[in-house]
């Protein structure tokens, strides 16, 4: 702005004679419009000035909110550039520090009222998402009151995916970054334009190298404070941010994880807790090789006699979640159960890759510098155990009250509805919630948690515990392709570890759970064998995996004298697979040997009689190895084709026994 307009703006400010013949013309709402109209599209930024300020009167009083034809109207009628210049006005010799401070103030309230009643449409134009470096500017100098008002309208801008490019465009972000201690909606703009603009395919990378050059600056900005805001900021944007717009290997991560170890042990308070909780299960969550060394490992440079960091931290998770769940089950309803679900599934997910880090690291001491002392682990594993049986109670507490009624029943037993006196309602469900069970990520992770740990330790007790929610697994493993979670992959861990047990094996079949993964299995096996080449028929194949290792469980338990006539439908459906001419992924065709395996495995236990009736499976089956064979000794890993090969020859001379 010159500053010849800056000085008649600042002789025409609110208060001036100008100002005050428009002012007149409010007590006639037609006047006023049209006087707003004129005033705005004048050639003179004074006369602009003047229209500008009738107008914040204007909508300050509410007089134009429900009338969005004449809103839109004054909103094309303004001029973006003579806005842009009053967000720029800064004190000189003509213009005072007051003036320059009224033009910023007016400017920023107009804006911030528009924003807000604005519909959506207009407010992804350019008109008002091209003010966003402005406002962003103008917060260099604005005092407490403008800075929050400015803030606020880039919020609203930024929620919008036009509005977030924008803020990606912007080269100089130090004034938003300087002032986010004080001020955590300057964290919640960087959020809202991250995640927005991560949804955009072109815009990934602009995104990760946003990310990149604004987190470390956002370190140094916190450093010094307890930096709760700014942990709970990442933790919640992590998660939104899509896959691929998350840095590959950053150099802001190991300090980023310095600023969590220092929160964990510097007894924060509540806030601090679920900051650091949810933080943690989301680098974990997105960056599972290099996150749980540096989350985990033991800091041989502090005090030699202090307990490990990672004992420290997983104790205070696991006391979190304990002392919470007795009272969780009455807050169902409650409008804080949401954030105290989204808290302890991020202490599960933490437990659960803490878990995983620990196998690893006993199994092979060269993974990391992880030390813990025996009798630190065994009070852990004692702790987790407890843990794990109170996560057990509240998942079946959880389920009873909002499905099933009653612990074990047989799904027929609730499918129907009682007509009474006072109308017809379910039979048996005590309580029940807004949001669907098998949507809180909760119960997700509990499972998730609870399936790794059965697997990995040796508890029988804990096992069959386990194995008494044998309905909600099956209920949940059928509700997955419905529902926003995909319970399949955790419960399917879970069974491997309850089939060890006879308890587990029964009731497992008492709630028809091989038909289930039965369906499951089939549909995999379409997937995979008329798609191979799609990702999803890989990630499918995993699955398959999964279940043939359950089912495989269950037939070699020394409990099960004969297979079911039900299961050798295995046997027919393995039959008539399609080994497709493209060579399929590894891990398709290792689904593809197992089922084989499942099938001779099926034959070989089954009784005469029911082997007699499947022999002709035998020849199909035979066939089917020798399809398998070129494309396995042709596979690129040869550690790989020389395993799978060893498996098709054990297949074919079991197959040969068997005709």
């Amino acid at each position: 702005m010159s500053r010849t307009n800056n000085s008649k703006m600042a002789e025409s400010s609110p208060q001036s004679k100008g100002a005050e013949r428009g002012m007149d013309a409010l007590n006639d709402p037609v006047a006023t419009f049209e006087k707003m109209q004129e005033l705005l599209k004048a050639k003179d930024d004074t006369s602009r000035f003047v229209g500008l300020a009738l107008l914040k009167t204007v909508l300050d009083n509410g007089q134009l909110i429900n009338d969005p034809q004449r809103l839109r109207i004054l909103w094309d009628a303004l001029s973006p550039k003579f806005l842009d210049r009053l967000l720029r006005a800064h004190q000189n010799e003509k213009v005072s520090r007051t003036d320059s401070k009224d033009m910023v103030d007016l400017a920023v309230a107009v804006l911030h009222t528009f924003s807000i009643l604005l519909p959506e449409e207009a407010r992804r134009e350019k008109r008002l998402t091209g003010r966003t470096a402005p406002l962003v500017k103008a917060l260099i100098q604005s005092p407490p009151d403008t800075t929050k008002l400015i803030l606020q309208t880039i919020l609203t801008i930024v929620s919008l995916s036009e509005g977030a490019l924008e803020v990606l465009a912007i080269q100089d972000l130090s004034p938003l970054i300087e002032i986010s201690n004080q001020y955590p909606l300057a964290l919640d703009i960087l959020s809202f334009s991250w995640t927005n603009a991560s949804a955009i395919n072109t815009e990934v990378e602009a995104v990760r190298n946003s990310i990149n050059q604004v987190i470390p600056a956002l370190i140094i900005n916190f450093k010094g404070t307890d930096a709760v805001t700014f942990i709970g900021f990442i933790g919640n944007m992590l998660p939104k941010l899509e896959p691929e717009a998350a840095p590959r290997n950053p150099k802001w991560l190991e300090p980023l994880i310095m600023m969590l170890r220092k929160l964990v042990t510097s007894k924060p308070t509540a806030a601090g807790r679920t900051a650091y909780t949810q933080l943690a299960a989301a680098l974990l969550q997105s960056y599972p090789a290099t996150c749980p060394s540096l989350l985990f490992q033991h800091d041989a440079s502090g005090n030699s006699d202090s307990k490990p960091f990672s004992y420290l931290m997983v104790n205070l998770l696991l006391i979190d979640i304990r002392s919470s769940f007795p009272s969780l089950l009455a807050k169902l309803n409650s409008e804080e159960y949401p954030a105290i679900s989204q808290r302890l599934a991020a202490a599960f997910d933490v437990i659960s890759s803490f878990i995983g880090f620990l196998v690893r690291s006993l199994d092979d001491e060269s993974v990391s510098r992880f030390s813990m002392t025996p009798d630190l682990l065994l009070k852990l594993r004692k702790d987790i155990a407890e843990t794990m049986s109170l996560n057990i109670e509240y998942l079946r507490d959880r389920w009873d009250s909002s499905i099933a009624g009653a612990s074990g029943l047989h799904p027929s037993a609730r499918t129907g509805t009682a007509a009474t006196s006072e109308g017809t309602r379910l039979t048996l469900t005590w309580e029940s919630m807004k949001d669907n069970v098998n949507a809180d990520a909760l119960i997700l992770a509990g499972i998730g948690a609870l399936a790794i740990w059965i697997r990995e330790d040796e508890n029988e007790n804990l096992r069959n515990e386990t194995a008494g929610l044998m309905d909600m697994f099956v209920d949940l493993y059928k509700l997955s392709s419905q529902g926003t979670l995909d319970f399949r992959y955790p419960i399917l861990l879970a069974l491997e570890g309850i089939m060890i047990n006879e308890e587990g094996i029964d009731g497992f079949l008492g709630q028809d759970g091989w038909l289930v993964v039965f369906e499951d299995l089939k549909s995999i096996l379409r997937s995979t064998t008329e798609q191979p080449t799609i990702s999803q028929s890989s990630i499918d194949a995993g699955r398959g995996l999964q279940i043939v290792r359950v089912l495989l469980a269950i037939i070699d338990h020394e409990a099960t004298s004969f297979p079911r006539e039900d299961w050798m439908a295995v046997v027919t459906t393995t039959t008539s697979m399609k080994v497709t001419a493209t060579p399929p992924s590894s891990v398709i065709i290792e689904f593809l040997v197992a089922m084989l395996q499942l099938s001779s495995t099926l034959l070989s236990k089954s009784s005469g009689g029911m082997t007699k009736r499947y022999v002709t499976s035998v020849p199909a089956l035979s066939g089917l190895v020798k399809q398998l064979k070129p494309i396995v000794s042709n596979m690129d890993d040869e550690v790989e084709s020389r395993e799978l090969m060893a498996l098709l020859d054990d297949e074919a001379l079991v197959l040969e026994n068997l005709r």
